[in-house]
């Protein structure tokens, strides 16, 4: 690709103008707080510079750059609406600069309620997922009870998990093993589903032809079977991460003393708007790491698809 593609593009334009902007006099505040939203526009500014400089595929450089285009653009008019022409109340809405100096005041606190936030929905996910494959392969493969499994499960997977929060608390010893088990249950019943979807639907082909070859049945379930199942499991999986986020934030802000759903609900009840928007950030940006980091082991164990 050409210099001009890779660093001559609308997103770099939009970061000028960020700087630019910057020129204004604010007119919320005594205090300005320009320095740090141009530290932080800088820092993504280079990391822009640097993963353009080694992707590869135009696609994929076109795709991020629209992203970080998009984020500018987002900056821009929360900066105007705010710091700049006062438009949004400074209580509610505080400009960029404050929330990212709130946010390097706060970085320690902040990655001990992401590490307990993370921490829950690794145990209660990976417990799901242990449990959920397993039980659904071994019903899916029988065509007469993974019917009826459909069903039990299509019934208790669509109560809402968090209903059973007063349970929980009842019966567990700590809100921690309350989150992890309501985490738990948001998973599992879409994997298990999805499992028994995916075996089910396996191509009668694919498991006559490992009969011709007389492959014992833990060599077809786990060696033939789940390969052929496993796009459909990943759905599941999906689905049970995306819905497991919701629900450990709203758990948190029900009854947790950590992670980042209280972060943001104890500061909200304080009035600290500023803190309640970090914490939203940060809840939004970790969100879309992992999914990101999921979906790129998704596609390592899909590869054969390609």
């Amino acid at each position: 690709m050409t210099f001009k593609k890779r660093y001559l593009r609308v997103a770099n334009l939009l970061f000028i103008i960020f700087l630019l902007i910057q020129l204004f006099p604010d007119t919320v505040t005594k205090h300005s707080y320009s320095l740090y939203a141009i530290s932080f526009v800088i820092g993504i500014e280079v990391l822009t510079l640097i993963v353009s400089a080694l992707i590869k595929k135009e696609d994929s450089l076109n795709l991020f750059l629209d992203i970080i285009a998009f984020l500018y653009g987002l900056l821009i008019v929360w900066t105007l609406a705010t710091a700049k022409f006062n438009v949004l109340k400074e209580a509610l809405f505080p400009p960029p600069g404050r929330v990212f100096e709130q946010f390097v005041q706060d970085i320690d606190k902040i990655i001990v309620n992401i590490k307990s936030s993370i921490a829950i929905i690794l145990q209660g996910y990976l417990l799901a997922a242990v449990s959920a494959i397993p039980l659904g392969l071994f019903l899916g493969w029988n065509a007469r009870l993974g019917n009826a499994a459909t069903y039990i499960s299509k019934f208790l997977g669509s109560i809402p998990p968090i209903v059973y929060i007063p349970y929980g608390i009842a019966l567990l010893p700590t809100f921690r093993s309350v989150s992890v088990f309501v985490i738990f249950l948001a998973t599992f019943w879409p994997v298990f589903a999805s499992t028994m979807s995916g075996v089910l639907n396996v191509e009668q082909k694919v498991i006559d032809s490992a009969k011709v070859l007389n492959v014992n049945k833990f060599t077809m379930l786990f060696s033939i079977i789940l390969p052929a199942a496993l796009p459909q499991i990943f759905i599941g999986c999906n689905q049970g991460l995306s819905v497991s986020f919701i629900l450990l934030t709203s758990a948190e802000m029900i009854g947790a003393r950590s992670g980042m759903g209280y972060y943001v609900k104890n500061y909200s009840d304080l009035g600290d708007y500023t803190r309640t928007i970090v914490g939203l950030l940060v809840i939004g940006i970790v969100v879309v790491v992992i999914s990101f980091l999921f979906n790129k082991l998704q596609r390592y164990l899909l590869r054969w698809r390609r």
